[in-house]
């Protein structure tokens, strides 16, 4: 198992990749169905809680693997039976999800989590033993790892007078871990096929949103709901869905990824970016819920389940992706939009109008590009 060049040419995403990719898609749908349900039940404080602290473990397992194959992926026979556990794995932590969101028992997650760091600490191990440039810094990584999770085992056990305690503390160490290990030696991880492969799991919770809407609105048509007001709301979500696929694709990061400091920055921010984009899909159900007089959230309250979604992502992208390449009227433009979206949840019709927000800003950034076209040229 030796390192992979980061400058390597034609570096794209794996069949492998993409299948242990869609192994989460069931893990997501699962922890935006609850956020529906909780937002629904207004029972805010615990669905937002549940819910990022469930989309966290979905997205760390999913970070760990991403990164280590961008710099190790031999695709030989033993590197993907090891994946195969790791995928084992991830449908553990999947079935898990209900059980962590509504009582805030993440036995089975944990138990999911074992299982994918046996295969991740044997990676390591292996790629430690065959790098020698970089073994130090593979050795942290199975040694970080191990503790790691050895902590969130006994965790367990912990009273539940100090669960979130314990579990900030175990989030803040896995966070810790990347950076502790890169220190040593930097792994040779592949910019451009780390952008990719954010990027295709941007898609996967994208369509997430569309498949949580439209069965939504699905529902709603058997109901016998009024067909006009159903298709207008399917319109606008769609624009949104549309608006934030060409928000987030219109600045391609990879030539920013050279730092370890912007890169460990760009890659722990896209937590809230494919957080917010799953939840966006809860907040268009919650939508649909309302016009139904089916959910117990107040009209504002309503709004804001699909605005401050948008809001978070609008203000990361234009954090770690639009900020460092981007001057003049596109620098304000996002966080404005950000404004006028939370303002939108006090209109009647706060999902129309965030689309026209959104469709707005998607020009205003058309506009600003065509016009520093011949000078790019």
């Amino acid at each position: 198992m030796t390192a992979r060049r980061s400058d390597e040419e034609h570096r794209v995403a794996t069949p492998l990749e993409l299948l242990f990719d869609l192994s989460f898609v069931v893990a997501v749908a699962s922890a935006a169905a609850n956020l529906h349900h909780a937002l629904t039940e207004d029972h805010i404080g615990h669905g937002v809680a549940g819910y990022l602290s469930v989309f966290f473990a979905i997205w760390w397992a999913w970070l760990n693997f991403t990164w280590f194959a961008s710099a190790y992926d031999t695709d030989d026979v033993p590197y993907r039976l090891t994946t195969l556990v790791q995928i084992a794995g991830v449908l553990v932590v999947a079935a898990g999800v209900p059980r962590a969101f509504d009582r805030a028992d993440f036995t089975v997650i944990t138990v999911g989590y074992v299982i994918m760091r046996l295969a991740m600490v044997t990676q390591w191990l292996r790629a430690a033993r065959s790098d020698r440039e970089r073994a130090a810094s593979a050795r942290r990584y199975a040694l970080g790892i191990t503790l790691v999770q050895l902590g969130w085992v006994a965790r367990l056990w912990l009273p539940d007078s100090v669960f979130w305690v314990g579990f900030l503390v175990l989030v803040l160490a896995e966070l810790a871990v990347p950076v502790w290990a890169e220190r040593v030696e930097r792994t040779t991880w592949h910019p451009h096929h780390i952008t990719e492969r954010y990027g295709l799991f941007t898609l996967i919770v994208l369509g997430e949103s569309i498949l949580a809407a439209t069965g939504a609105i699905a529902e709603a048509l058997d109901a016998g709901h009024s067909q006009t007001e159903l298709i207008s709301l399917a319109v606008a979500g769609l624009v949104i869905v549309f608006s934030l696929w060409w928000l987030y694709f219109d600045h391609p990061a990879q030539d920013l990824l050279i730092t370890l400091r912007f890169s460990l920055t760009w890659g722990y921010g896209h937590f809230l970016i494919f957080a917010s984009v799953a939840a966006v899909g809860a907040g268009l159900e919650v939508a649909v819920d309302h016009d139904l007089h089916v959910s117990h959230l107040p009209a504002p309250a309503a709004g804001l389940a699909t605005t401050v979604p948008i809001a978070v992502f609008l203000m990361v992208v234009w954090y770690i992706q639009v900020c460092p390449t981007q001057r003049g009227l596109i620098t304000w433009a996002f966080p404005a939009a950000a404004v006028l979206a939370l303002l939108s949840s006090l209109s009647p019709a706060p999902v129309h109008v965030v689309a026209l927000v959104l469709a707005a800003l998607v020009a205003v950034l058309v506009a600003v590009e065509h016009r520093h076209e011949p000078s790019r040229a």
